[in-house]
């Protein structure tokens, strides 16, 4: 089957129909390798194409794809400092080329787009807006000059679900300045959509490129309760020989609870030098063995920290071998590391910026923290053990006595026991609401969740409410940014 979706492909991509955009086998090859995280044989396919075949497009739309993953997996400033000027140079490539050709429009889309998602990764808000502004406008152009052209709803998708679900603020206003507005609806649609339809299609090849942004969306953006099914689901007939399969599964496995698949599949994933290194991957595994009590979880955190190149998980790593030290009994130590989060490492990222505020918050309370990581892993009753041991009115700080409720609250969600969650969730808006810690806050849009999914929708547009209201404190823009979308679905 794969070999006629080939040959499909093949003859439609078309170096006949389009001379200058000749997505030959070679050029797939080095795509599906991409697409695999071997990324310098397939930067090596992608050379001898450019020396043999000189005008061929598809040639800077690869290597800016190879570029983009390679800043993915490094995370490195100057790495991205010294390959941002090819992107001009490549645009400047397709300038001229084949207008008759989907692939023209669509080649400048793509790399305006992924240009734009490096840059939120490094901190550059404006000109990622500026970006985004461009693709929109090439796909649209693209995808009324070629209706049929099925690969448009990839970036459309993209662009709508990002748009449609950025908090208030910078980015927005910029993007609302120059006339762009998302859904994010729409926006998940046209990615569904494509990933059920691209293996039924000539396109099959970009099956995995499509399932890689709607998994992006659904876990990073929208944070849907969907998207660990939906991510295992499409991810099922990607080759076991992908890295970036691994990626998507463990980081979904992880982030959504299902902790012991995340170790699993990190403790599976595919080595040999022909893949990109990917540190991130060692601080996951230290995150998932960590959310099980497990300190083995500082081996990982060390190794990470000693291959690490980039700017993102610094002082969240730190963190983490702090905490492992507190619950250990080692106080001095856990001091120790949580100066290290004070003075080293960037506040770019947002785990690295809350790393930041919870050693600025003084030592956790110990069965907090221990209940906070096993609920973190999916480990829904033992984190109820571990709380049914500690006394509220032992708890003298006002933050500990909020999260002791949030933390009640959010077992008993998870553990469809909605009326107690409530309860405790409520205790927590009403401890928390001064408070910078985003436990109040989180916790009256979880209330709004659960009025939602029972149609109580006038409770519901309440506790939203109550969540945007709050202001200053952790997590305020993706929080926000959560309960305007909910708003949005009520309405």
């Amino acid at each position: 089957m794969k070999k006629l979706c080939l040959a499909a492909l093949l003859l439609f991509l078309p170096g006949s129909l389009f001379a200058k955009f000749d997505f030959n086998a070679n050029c797939l090859k080095a795509y599906q390798l991409i697409f695999e995280l071997k990324l310098d044989v397939a930067r090596q396919m992608v050379a001898s194409e450019k020396k043999v075949n000189p005008d061929n497009a598809i040639v800077p739309l690869l290597e800016n794809y190879i570029d983009f993953f390679y800043l993915l997996a490094t995370d490195n400033k100057e790495d991205f400092n010294r390959l941002k000027g090819n992107k001009n140079s490549r645009l400047d490539q397709l300038a001229d080329d084949d207008s008759k050709s989907p692939y023209k429009l669509y080649a400048q889309a793509e790399i305006n787009l992924q240009w734009a998602l490096i840059r939120g990764l490094f901190g550059e808000q404006f000109n990622a807006a500026l970006e985004i502004k461009r693709a929109n406008g090439y796909l649209q152009e693209n995808a009324k000059k070629f209706p049929g052209f099925h690969l448009n709803l990839k970036g459309l998708g993209l662009i709508n679900a990002l748009l449609g679900s950025l908090p208030e603020g910078f980015m927005k206003k910029t993007l609302s300045t120059f006339g762009i507005k998302g859904d994010v609806k729409t926006g998940l649609a046209m990615m569904r959509k494509l990933a059920e339809g691209l293996p039924k299609s000539a396109y099959e090849p970009f099956y995995e490129e499509a399932v890689f942004y709607y998994s992006f969306v659904l876990i990073n953006v929208t944070r849907s309760e969907n998207a660990y099914a939906e991510t295992i689901k499409y991810t099922t007939r990607i080759a076991d020989s992908s890295l970036l399969k691994t990626y998507l599964k463990a980081y979904v496995s992880a982030k959504k609870g299902h902790n012991e698949e995340a170790i699993a599949t990190l403790s599976e994933r595919p080595v040999g030098s022909q893949y990109q290194a990917f540190p991130y991957l060692d601080y996951l595994m230290g995150i998932a063995r960590l959310n099980k009590l497990d300190f083995s979880a500082g081996a990982y955190f060390n190794k990470f920290l000693q291959r690490n190149r980039g700017v993102s998980y610094i002082k969240d790593s730190y963190l983490h071998l702090g905490w492992i030290a507190l619950i250990s009994g080692d106080v001095r130590s856990y001091h120790a590391f949580a100066e290290k989060v004070k003075t080293t490492g960037y506040v770019i990222n947002e785990r690295d910026k809350q790393a930041l505020n919870e050693v600025g918050s003084g030592s956790p309370n110990v069965g907090l923290l221990k209940a906070r990581l096993l609920f973190d892993g999916g480990y829904y009753t033992k984190s109820l053990e571990i709380l049914a041991d500690i006394n509220e009115g032992d708890l003298s700080l006002l933050k500990d006595r909020t999260e002791y409720h949030y933390r009640l609250g959010r077992n008993y969600d998870e553990l469809g026991k909605g009326d107690l969650a409530l309860q405790h969730y409520q205790k927590a808006v009403n401890y928390g609401k001064g408070l910078k810690a985003y436990f109040a806050a989180n916790s009256a849009l979880s209330m709004g969740k659960i009025y939602m999914k029972r149609k109580a929708y006038t409770q519901a547009k309440t506790s939203f409410n109550t969540a945007i209201n709050m202001k200053d404190h952790q997590y305020e823009n993706s929080i926000e940014s959560e309960a305007r979308d909910s708003l949005r679905r009520i309405n």
